[in-house]
């Protein structure tokens, strides 16, 4: 008797064992395969530009994406918000720095000073997504308050009138999504190629 149930255990067993890894090749090959692959393909036949990154191409050389941030530090430039990434995006991540962090409040002060020196302002007036990093590290948009108060730097490194600056800004408002979510913005990418499209 005993002999008959510990073949009838061995048989449960694998049973159960042959059950588990067909469930398991079932689940990895719909899983992981076929839906992956309708997905990415829907990605490419509906969003084509979005799941290939957004990239912004110029005779065939790609010179960065929509979606990833970049330092800029040229006075000809607009600048990017702060990155606690290194406008990486393989090392997406925000400072994780509470707001009472004194490390926090020394790096936005030294933030404050270096634009306010850099535009010739007052710090008071110098919208706080300059100065605070995002969440994901390479947001790369700004607020339209932002680029307006570099116009007069820019301006005045490419020889170009503050309203020529103003106008281009103006073109490439992006309104809140919905218009509701977010604020108006500008991408910073975008908005610095158009400008080396300018003759001075």
């Amino acid at each position: 008797m005993n002999s008959e149930n510990l073949a009838m255990n061995e048989l449960s067993f694998a049973s159960l064992l042959r059950a588990s890894i067909g469930l398991s090749i079932v689940a990895l090959g719909l899983c992981g395969f076929i839906y992956s692959a309708i997905a990415t393909g829907l990605g490419q036949v509906i969003f084509p530009d979005q799941a290939n990154g957004s990239m912004i191409e110029d005779n065939g050389k790609i010179l960065g994406s929509r979606l990833v941030a970049q330092p800029f530090a040229q006075d000809k430039y607009f600048i990017s918000r702060p990155s606690a990434s290194n406008y990486d995006p393989m090392k997406m991540s925000g400072s994780n720095l509470a707001r009472t962090n004194p490390e926090l409040n020394k790096l936005v002060q030294q933030r404050l000073n270096n634009i306010a020196t850099q535009n010739q302002m007052n710090m008071n007036h110098i919208p706080s997504d300059l100065v605070t990093a995002s969440g994901s590290g390479i947001d790369p948009d700004i607020s339209v308050q932002s680029a307006m108060i570099q116009v007069k730097r820019i301006a005045a490194a490419r020889h170009l009138t503050d309203q020529e600056v103003v106008d281009l800004i103006q073109q490439y408002v992006q309104q809140p999504t919905f218009g509701i979510l977010g604020q108006a913005r500008v991408n910073v990418l975008e908005l610095n190629l158009a400008l080396d499209q300018i003759k001075e």
